[in-house]
């Protein structure tokens, strides 16, 4: 069993409450994804972050193909970080860690994920380039939405 690891580290000059509250509201999530991706809170996201929620979404991470997914909050420290974890969608295993600090002049945002690709041995022999591209897309796109919603770093 492959276990991959995708980290991204991204500074931004905000406040530790701003970057809170924008990064631990569910709804957010939409506003940082793809538009091609179809993304759409089905349930879950009427509250703020806390360990033990489930919410439900749709998406379309490939081929046009919508996709349920569902994660569950399994734990937060506020303003500290959170971990979000796949019950049910396109991955055999999803554990994302968001972490959040303050530095110099802003806060750092940094993604954590361990992930292995369903499928076995071919989901292995399409990571490289279909799913690891796909991570990098998405969180290209990602860091180009909140520099534009935070400005850049200097």
């Amino acid at each position: 069993m492959k276990i991959y690891t995708f980290h991204r580290k991204q500074k931004f000059p905000i406040s530790l409450d701003v970057a809170w509250d924008f990064l631990s509201n569910p709804k957010n999530l939409k506003i940082i994804t793809p538009d091609y991706m179809g993304f759409n809170i089905e349930s879950g996201a009427d509250r703020p972050l806390y360990a033990g929620q489930i919410i439900q979404y749709i998406v379309t991470p490939i081929l046009e193909i919508k996709t349920k997914w569902v994660s569950k909050i399994t734990q937060v420290k506020h303003k500290e970080y959170f971990v979000d974890e796949q019950l049910y969608g396109p991955y055999a295993l999803w554990d994302h860690k968001h972490f959040i600090k303050e530095v110099e002049g802003g806060v750092e945002f940094e993604d954590i994920i361990h992930y292995k690709v369903p499928l076995g041995i071919l989901g292995q022999m399409v990571h490289p380039f279909l799913v690891k591209p796909k991570l990098e897309e998405i969180f290209n796109y990602r860091q180009k939405k909140l520099t534009e919603l935070f400005g850049e770093y200097k």
